[in-house]
């Protein structure tokens, strides 16, 4: 039989273990900080809008931020001093920002997908010539420092890939960085049944839609299709708040066209000779 005092102890070391730490109250609290970052990736979106020069775009994303702030009822200092708190606890600041990311990736105004080539296929079903056949996380953070700082994949080919299939892989990408550098790189790697393997790259520095592609390899289908996005990690650790978002991930996979067949029929009139 258990005694009292053991019991009790017990009760209250699994109440420890099994809760997580509680958030300063002089912090934005997980909920709210998860609401006011999905208005601000839609301010930013909205500030990146039309045809500006980079003094007009910071002017514009300063006001509409100025806005969300005063929605939410903070200042500025406020949601600078919540951000370090929550960037220097990476497992729930990335828990965070999972849930943000997915809200925005369903969001009606979704940052950048009304421009671009990236809405043309915002719809794509299941069947026909140019479809969208990714099948990982719509959207994913990465902090600049192991093991936060590397978003990979992996995709067989499915019943729909066929000979002469080319690609094309969309992230939209969304950097919130107080100071630094900003320096990432997407990549995309295509095995084909005859064990070639074509493989592209682009760097990424600024918030906004980015594509590679890769051309059809005539004659030979897609076996495996693998990739990753890479943030470049920080020598040495920063209080100031350094993050890439990226989100709307598509791989998009173009059927080439058949050139239609022409047949040459033969004259069947013969010439007679003239006596």
């Amino acid at each position: 039989m258990i005694r009292p005092t053991l019991f009790f102890a017990l009760v209250a070391t699994l109440a420890v273990v099994s809760c997580k730490p509680s958030v300063p109250s002089r912090y934005i609290q997980p909920d709210d900080m998860e609401d006011l970052l999905v208005d601000y990736h839609i301010a930013q979106a909205m500030a990146e809008q039309g045809m500006k020069n980079q003094d007009e775009r910071n002017y514009d994303q300063t006001l509409y931020f100025a806005s969300v702030l005063e929605k939410h009822g903070v200042t500025k200092a406020d949601f600078d001093s919540s951000l370090v708190y929550y960037y220097v606890r990476a497992d729930r600041f990335a828990d965070i920002y999972r849930n943000v990311a997915e809200r925005l990736s369903h969001q009606a105004l979704e940052l950048g997908a009304s421009e671009g080539e990236v809405n043309r296929f915002a719809n794509l079903s299941s069947s026909g010539d140019t479809i969208n056949v990714w099948a990982g996380h719509l959207s994913a953070i990465l902090l600049p420092y192991p093991p936060y700082h590397l978003f990979s994949f992996e995709q067989k080919a499915d019943t729909s890939f066929r000979k002469s299939d080319a690609f094309m892989f969309i992230l939209n990408s969304d950097f919130m960085y107080q100071s630094g550098m900003r320096s990432a790189e997407a990549c995309i790697s295509i095995r084909y049944d005859n064990d070639t393997v074509v493989s592209r790259t682009t760097g990424m520095s600024s918030t906004g839609i980015n594509q590679i592609r890769v051309p059809a390899l005539d004659g030979h289908m897609a076996r495996e299709i693998r990739g990753y996005v890479y943030l470049t990690p920080e020598k040495e650790t920063s209080p100031s708040m350094k993050m890439m978002v990226i989100r709307n991930i598509q791989l998009i996979k173009f059927r080439k066209k058949e050139e239609p067949k022409t047949t040459v029929v033969e004259d069947s009139l013969k010439t007679k000779k003239l006596e």
